[in-house]
């Protein structure tokens, strides 16, 4: 490792790679790509069907939530990647942009250049799909995202029902169309897992110029006045400072970005200087505006065999507006033909789900609890607190039973086991709603990218009154979109790869 780089980018996940990668293509700068976990080797990170086997592994650095008020004190379980890859390396595989509302209304929380006429180019760039639209679609990039080539029979079912209660079927949801039921694109190619460490990073691990140092967790960023100049990181347990003669590029994830700024005194001074550190920059906005997908499950045991799944086990779903007057979708229907739902609860094991969850309004935060780099986080979501979230699940759960009620469904439906089918009272499916609903695994926003008092980064990513240093992840999303996050990450590393380098 030499001594010096132009470039480090803290975080080996969806967005490190994608920016390791892009950044180093120039021959004339060094990147020193640094992830906290090990490399991605293990067997299984390939293998589609087997994803949730990947918890609680050594690729997965789970956090608990704070117990949640608006779920009689519920703690909840965040998996997150810890490996190369990151998220992309243990995650369900759905790739979905999203609808061009969610990017059209960044503009209006500050994010100037980030609507969907700005980001689709990047989409683009980031993928190749044979056949597809080319107003629309990419022709050489490096992701190659495609519908399940051996779908569950059951997946189908799921479409024919939604289909046969009025809802249109969307030929591509990353098309012109992006609302409606249809077939997920899946980040799996060959039959294999294709997270960005396969796509972007492995690819590029021959170039001289690039170094990936795993086992390497950044603890502080170095700075000179209000100037970032480096990382300290700990490797193979000692200390390890890193310069950087251009820029440090935090992309560790909604949780370690804003932990990562606030352990480097960067941050609102109260919170900081409540938890031993010193002020180096008061900026309130970091490790706020945390949100997720609420995700809440209906289970019904099949009345003949599931044959096992080859792909995700959740190869379609639906999207709708739950006011026709909102400028795009804010629920999605997720269908898996597996049971799915929160670890206390219980379904048979022959059982297929109908998950809920919507574009969220509540509100919670990411802080520290003392100054260790040690000590977890305090990950505190806040789910359900906006009632509006618990309005609309609770009106999903009844869209789920409809669905799962329609003729297409005829001899598969059994049992309803979640939540009972005697439930059917407001007071009741509240009550399910608060003990059934988790996280999508889908958090964002607390370096958010704007200009308003409560941003972190501007739409160049920079870090508000810091020089030397941006924030390249889900972090930096103002509000989340309709749908899974991974491309939307993906896309966002792209882009960023342009803004630093100025192409």
């Amino acid at each position: 490792m030499s001594e010096t780089y132009d470039y480090i980018i803290a975080g080996g996940g969806t967005a490190g790679c994608v920016l390791a990668a892009r950044l180093s293509e120039r021959a004339d700068v060094s990147v020193l790509l640094l992830e906290s976990g090990p490399r991605d080797t293990k067997p299984e990170l390939s293998i589609p069907p087997v994803w949730v086997n990947l918890w609680d592994t050594e690729v997965d650095e789970p956090y608990q939530t704070e117990p949640q008020t608006a779920q009689d004190g519920l703690v909840h379980d965040w998996h997150r990647g810890h490996t190369l890859g990151g998220g992309s390396s243990i995650n369900g595989m759905i790739f979905l942009r999203g609808h061009r509302n969610d990017f059209d209304s960044w503009g209006a929380l500050g994010a100037v250049g980030w609507a969907w006429n700005d980001v689709l180019p990047y989409f683009q760039r980031l993928e190749t799909v044979p056949g597809g639209d080319p107003t629309v679609r990419g022709t050489d990039g490096p992701m190659r995202p495609a519908p399940s080539a051996t779908p569950n029979a059951l997946s189908q079912v799921f479409i024919n029902a939604a289909a046969s209660l009025g809802n249109p079927i969307t030929p591509n949801f990353n098309g012109h169309l992006q609302e409606g039921v249809g077939w997920h694109e899946l980040s799996i190619t060959g039959g294999f897992r294709q997270s960005a460490a396969v796509a972007y990073l492995h690819p590029a691990e021959s170039r001289s110029n690039l170094t990936v140092s795993t086992d390497s967790r950044a603890t502080r960023l170095l700075m000179s006045g209000n100037r970032v100049t480096g990382v300290q990181f700990r490797r193979d347990g000692a200390q390890v400072e890193a310069p950087a003669l251009r820029e440090v590029i935090v992309s560790s994830g909604s949780l370690e970005s804003p932990r990562l700024l606030l352990l480097s005194g960067i941050g609102p001074a109260d919170g900081l200087r409540g938890a031993g550190i010193d002020v180096r920059h008061d900026l309130p906005g970091v490790g706020r505006n945390l949100h997720d997908h609420p995700l809440t499950s209906v289970v019904f045991e099949a009345e003949r065999p599931i044959a096992d799944g080859l792909t995700n086990h959740a190869e379609s779903s639906m999207l709708w507006r739950s006011d026709p007057g909102l400028a795009g979708p804010d629920m999605q229907l997720l269908f898996a033909h597996v049971p799915y739902h929160l670890p206390h609860l219980q379904a048979p094991p022959n059982s297929f789900t109908l998950s809920v969850t919507v574009t969220p309004r509540s509100r919670g935060s990411v802080s520290l609890r003392d100054a260790s780099p040690d000590t977890a986080p305090v990950v505190d979501p806040r789910y359900l607190s906006d009632s509006s979230d618990l309005d609309r699940l609770v009106e999903g759960v009844k869209v789920a039973r409809e669905v799962a009620a329609a003729h297409p469904c005829d001899g598969w439906r059994g049992k309803e086991v979640l939540p009972w089918a005697n439930d059917t009272s407001r007071a009741a499916l509240e009550a399910f709603v608060r003990r059934a609903t988790g996280t999508y695994h889908h958090p964002v926003g607390t370096c958010a990218m704007g200009t308003g008092d409560h941003s972190v980064v501007s739409p160049q990513l920079r870090v508000h009154g810091v020089a030397g240093l941006r924030v390249v992840d889900a972090s930096i999303i103002p509000k989340i979109g309709c749908v899974n996050t991974n491309a939307t990450v993906t896309m966002i590393a792209e882009r960023a790869a342009d803004i630093i380098t100025g192409a």
